[in-house]
């Protein structure tokens, strides 16, 4: 009878805490959606070490600050902004981090970790003013699907050059490289798992990660380190950000584009889920929006000393409100089965480059749709937008793509006399981008 009636107090605690009945959802659904969402961007505690460990970072003490952040983040907005939002190091800003930034700094990965800290800082800031709706608006739609494109170009780029299936030419600057195992073991992986995901199974990429894993133990190529151990130590990483460094105003561009990509990724994440789980008022807003920018403004600044790139919300969450998720119990869970995974650290480790590059190009597919939003018709909008998409894979600087694009979009306005298009946010930014660029 106790048990009981404490269960009933635990569930009348939650439901009115979350307010799950007003929600049209219960806790055993909120439960299987946050399993659902984990499942769908597991992924990450594989990759982003995977990722961050080239720069000299500690490959252990990057999955420890992996889990953490991804757990503590999505704590966060799941308890203060009772959202079905899960938050991890994000994909795209973890390749800007590792192979742009830290190599800006000759190498010092400590202060690209500054820089992520001062971004996260001036996100909140900007958060609790007007200037988070300004900055979000002004920058124009055909420039906003046109980065979020270009970032996975920039992403599959790098997955074809882990898998070994592009390589660097003297002559063609890329060119196919052979065709070996582990490249045949990574195509092969990118034909399941998106095979898995026409499918609609969850946890896809996540599927296709272990089992070119598990294929390239069975082969030879890579051994078997074990699957669950204690995690390990955060100390390599933990702040060890370099703030006097990321201070210097030399690294104002590199700081930009850390919280420009971050703002622009949040609100457009917060907003597709939240439409999804017809969470939008009668104006097409998102209510609490100021609550779910702030939690995830303050997982920058948890990240960046716990030792890991800018982490953001996660639009593969729509996977866990497609289950039925509604409220922050969803986050919730999903918070708890990343704190669990901090114990998969052997395993984590045994997983080869060549294995995460299914899940970069799959996630570079998702993230080059929004060029189907772009107005294909106005060449005002849609040269610019080509220009964006491109530069930032091939310069190998989202920070140089957005510059050239912004440029070419206030140059083209301004000579086919719709210069009024071109916002004071636009000619701004563009302005600062091409004095860089003309001085450097």
């Amino acid at each position: 009878m106790h048990k009981e009636q404490e269960e009933a107090g635990l569930s009348g605690f939650l439901d009115r805490f979350f307010r799950l009945s007003d929600k049209g959802t219960n806790i055993r659904t909120e439960l299987i959606a946050g399993a659902t969402t984990w499942l769908t961007m597991a992924y990450i505690i594989f990759v982003n070490p995977a990722i961050l460990s080239g720069t000299g970072m500690d490959f252990g003490a990057v999955f420890t600050a992996t889990c953490l952040a991804a757990s503590i983040s999505t704590l966060i907005m799941g308890l203060y902004a009772n959202y079905p939002v899960a938050l991890a190091p994000g994909m795209g800003l973890n390749a800007y981090f590792a192979f742009v930034a830290v190599p800006a700094f000759g190498g010092d990965w400590r202060t690209a970790l500054g820089c992520v800290f001062i971004s996260g800082v001036l996100f909140v800031a900007i958060s609790l003013s007007p200037l988070r709706e300004w900055l979000i608006h002004s920058i124009p739609r055909s420039q906003k699907s046109a980065i979020a494109a270009g970032i996975g170009f920039f992403l599959a780029l790098i997955g074809l050059k882990n898998s070994g299936i592009v390589v660097a030419d003297a002559a063609t600057f890329v060119t196919l490289g052979k065709i070996t195992a582990p490249a045949l073991m990574a195509m092969a992986g990118l034909a399941v798992l998106t095979g898995l995901a026409a499918r609609r199974v969850p946890g896809a990429i996540i599927i296709s990660v272990l089992g070119v894993t598990a294929a390239a133990m069975l082969l030879g190529y890579q051994p078997f380190e074990g699957i669950a151990s204690a995690p390990p130590s955060l100390a390599p990483t933990f702040l060890q950000m370099n703030l006097s460094n990321a201070l210097n105003v030399g690294l104002v561009t590199i700081v930009f584009v850390f919280l420009l990509v971050d703002l622009l990724d949040t609100a457009g994440t917060l907003v597709s889920v939240a439409a999804r789980a017809n969470m939008l008022d009668a104006r097409g807003h998102l209510p609490r929006l100021r609550k779910a920018m702030l939690a995830d403004s303050a997982a920058g600044i948890i990240g960046a000393m716990l030792g890991t790139s800018t982490t953001t919300a996660y639009i593969e969450s729509a996977a866990g409100v497609d289950a039925g998720g509604r409220t922050g119990l969803t986050a919730v869970a999903v918070a708890t089965l990343f704190l669990l995974s901090l114990f998969l650290s052997p395993l984590a480790h045994a997983v080869p480059l060549y294995a995460t590059a299914p899940a970069l190009l799959f996630v570079a597919c998702l993230m080059a749709r929004s060029l189907a939003e772009i107005a294909w018709d106005d060449l005002t909008e849609s040269v610019p937008a080509v220009v964006t998409a491109l530069a930032i894979p091939l310069t190998f600087s989202i920070a140089s793509g957005i510059g050239l694009g912004l440029i070419s979009y206030v140059a083209i306005k301004l000579v086919s006399g719709r210069w009024r298009e071109a916002n004071g946010a636009v000619l701004a930014i563009a302005g600062a981008f091409a004095l860089k660029l003309a001085l450097q």
